[in-house]
């Protein structure tokens, strides 16, 4: 059975100003999303699973559906606010949905097969899909998960600090702990550091990182529905609080539910966190167009 690309392309990319999700990167155009899904067909994956916002259904489709139609399956779920499909009795007001896992909550009816999640405004690199699809078809089991592990020192931008979780890895190559860092960045010396309530602390360049690239089985939906219904009922008074996945994944290591084994990738990784970081992505997809890594024209 071919391995699930579940995309999380629901958020509202307040910080860039636009709907970063459909922005063109690529020398035709091509979006962020574009990249990823050609990895994950080349890398054999099966299936694309959009989950989005309703309202841009109509959107999604007219831009993704002629390009994919014959090369993989494509499927839309939509994260809203309706919480009673999760037996939750209770409205809540909030101005945007409850998070990552969450969304990917809104997926359970939609996939049956083993899955990855991925942002839809990161571009990752095929090596981190093959080796995904290589653990979602040899390796992964409902108590046995996995994420891909980057180099800070390949994720940072040089526009501003960002948010990474920063992963502790016990011998076996497992993640013990994920912590969220909210103001990682580059010092003058081209090192890594982050700060905090206490000040500036050093990062070694090699420090494996989360950028939510997740490998997963369906039992996740079961496992994460009771912490949903937790969550929402501890921060109902708290508009902005977000259910994240590496919450689910902290819990799921430190009750024994599931291992995470963090796979290691050299990959650089691309983002745009800030408008600033557009033309650089931009760059570093052409320099990938240039050495052959993608086609000019990647859907031609």
């Amino acid at each position: 059975m071919k391995p699930t690309l579940l995309i999380l392309a629901a958020g509202m990319a307040s910080r860039y100003g636009s709907m970063k999700q459909v922005d063109g990167f690529g020398p035709n155009g091509e979006t962020i999303i574009d990249y990823s899904i050609y990895d994950a067909i080349k890398a054999g994956f099966g299936k694309v699973t959009f989950i989005i916002r309703e309202e841009f259904l109509d959107n999604f489709k007219g831009i993704f559906e002629p390009k994919l139609s014959g090369k993989i399956e494509t499927d839309y779920v939509f994260q809203n606010f309706d919480l009673q499909q999760y037996g939750i009795d209770k409205t809540v007001e909030r101005a945007k949905p409850w998070g990552t896992a969450h969304a990917v909550l809104a997926a359970r009816h939609a996939i049956k097969e083993p899955f990855c999640v991925i942002n839809a405004d990161d571009f990752y690199g095929y090596d981190s899909f093959e080796k995904m699809a290589k653990f979602l078809t040899t390796e992964v089991a409902d108590d046995k998960y996995s994420l891909i592990g980057y180099q800070v020192d390949r994720t940072l931008s040089d526009y501003g600090s960002v948010s990474r979780g920063v992963c502790k890895v016990n011998d076996e190559g497992n993640m013990v702990e994920i912590n969220e860092r909210t103001e990682v960045y580059f010092t003058e010396g081209g090192k890594v550091a982050y700060k905090d309530a206490e000040g500036e602390h050093a990062l070694p360049n090699d420090t494996r990182v989360s950028m939510n690239f997740w490998g997963f089985t369906p039992a996740v939906f079961d496992q994460s529905l009771d912490m949903f219904k937790r969550f929402v009922d501890a921060n109902e008074t708290n508009p902005k609080a977000e259910f994240f996945i590496p919450l689910v994944a902290d819990e799921l290591i430190k009750t024994g539910v599931a291992s995470f084994k963090v796979v290691p990738t050299a990959s650089k990784w691309f983002g745009v966190t800030y408008k600033e970081d557009k033309p650089i992505v931009q760059e570093s997809i052409s320099a990938l167009v240039e050495n052959g890594t993608y086609p000019a024209n990647l859907w031609a």
